[in-house]
């Protein structure tokens, strides 16, 4: 982690963390939609019609599994998505700000 700020020698220094922030927004996202849209998908059609061959409770309980897969779903999707975002702040993006006179950097190669 860098320690100083190269401008003004400050030891005052804070993350962004911008790509992290971002990545976990939009895997959370995409774990929620691919969830959801892979329960949704082995659904029944014939739900708008009343039909004898469908028990009652099926549509709740597959709201109930599609509301648990977009749970997992978004969990899992934004754990990669911080872990991608992690790996762009640390090698991109210029992820370390000076808090005492605003400059911002990226990582300091040895």
């Amino acid at each position: 982690m860098a320690s100083i700020c190269p401008q003004c020698h400050s030891d005052r220094i804070g993350t962004k963390n911008l790509g992290r922030k971002t990545g976990g927004v939009i895997g959370t996202v995409a774990g929620v939609a691919s969830g959801v849209a892979g329960i949704l998908r082995e659904a029944p059609s014939g739900w708008g019609v009343a039909s004898v061959a469908l028990p009652t409770a099926a549509p709740f309980s597959t709201i109930a599994s599609a509301v648990l897969a977009g749970l997992f779903g978004g969990a899992a999707g934004c754990a990669v998505g911080a872990t991608l975002g992690e790996a762009v702040d640390d090698n991109i993006l210029n992820n370390w700000q000076c808090l005492a006179c605003g400059y911002t950097f990226g990582q300091q190669r040895s």
